[in-house]
């Protein structure tokens, strides 16, 4: 696997969570203060278009990591849990990191 893979999820990772914590910022700026309405409009559509593109790249990690459908499944829903794509993140890292290294894609455990 190439090192490209990784860090295009990386990167998407912390984009979707760091907008996904800008969502929840402004939502509770919209229903309790009653500002940012048009702010809220924005970076939701901003978190959704970032969150498929993470879907993508969650995806194609997970399939050349071979990783089993429950592994696959977390990953994904991180993406729309806030915080959660901080730590899993650094997870699915550590894992992979061995794989770059010597080259041979091996199955991660659950």
């Amino acid at each position: 696997m190439k090192p490209s893979v990784l860090t295009r999820y990386r990167v998407m990772a912390y984009a979707t969570a760091v907008m996904l914590l800008v969502l929840c910022a402004c939502m509770v700026a919209k229903y309790g203060f009653g500002a940012g309405k048009d702010l809220t409009l924005v970076v939701s559509q901003i978190h959704g278009v970032l969150f498929i593109i993470y879907l993508v790249f969650a995806f194609d990690l997970g399939s050349k990591a071979k990783w089993k459908f429950g592994k696959l499944l977390w990953v994904l829903v991180a993406g729309t849990i806030p915080t959660a794509a901080f730590f899993v993140e650094r997870q699915v890292v550590a894992e992979i990191r061995p794989q770059l290294q010597d080259g041979t894609p091996q199955p991660v455990k659950v």
